[in-house]
Parts: C-alpha cells; sequence; structure tokens
C-alpha cells in the first residue's frame, strides 16, 4: 500500500539550528529513492508503507548517531485504494482551480 506523509523530525538537546540534522534527514530519503518534497516546516514523503516508515526509522536513527538525546516527530498520514495520485497530482488539482 502507498502512502503519503507530511513529517516533522525535531531534535531535543542540540540547541536553536537543526539544519545539520535536517540534511541528514534529506539524505535518508534520498538513499531510500523516496519522492519528496522538503518545505518549511518539514517534508512530504511519498511511497511504499513499508519503505516509508522504514526511512522514518532510518531518519530517527541517524539522528540520535549525531548526538541527538531525544526527538520529537509530528506526522500526518494517508493512505487511497481508490486510485494511484501522487503529491504533484494533489497540488496540480489545486493549481487548476485556482487557474
Amino acid at each position: 500500500m502507498n502512502v503519503m506523509i507530511d513529517i516533522c523530525i525535531v531534535p531535543l538537546g542540540v540547541g536553536v539550528s537543526v539544519s545539520e540534522y535536517v540534511t541528514a534527514c534529506q539524505r535518508v530519503l534520498k538513499e531510500a529513492g523516496l519522492t519528496h518534497q522538503m518545505h518549511a516546516y518539514g517534508t512530504n514523503v511519498e511511497g511504499d508503507w513499508d519503505e516509508v516508515m522504514a526511512a522514518v526509522k532510518r531518519c530517527h536513527e541517524v539522528v540520535h548517531e549525531m548526538g541527538a538525546p531525544r526527538i520529537t516527530t509530528s506526522m500526518r498520514l494517508g493512505t487511497r485504494i481508490d486510485r494511484e495520485q501522487s503529491m504533484d497530482d494533489k497540488i496540480q488539482s489545486v493549481k487548476v482551480k485556482l487557474g
């Protein structure tokens, strides 16, 4: 089953700037071969459920390996079985309606 997620992984106890941790997670998603789009407060990811969840787990592992003693993650996810739909499809649908 495919899934789309919006995820925000926040390392705690590492100071104010988290860009190096975001970069590490972006690398994990790229290495996993998952379609993803970073935005200002998180990342949208799409792909096979097990592959996406494995990448989320790997992001946590990597961020901990970088020294973060604690991580808080918020995630919204959605699945659809009536038809295939990508993140780009959803965005384009709105853009068309905007004119």
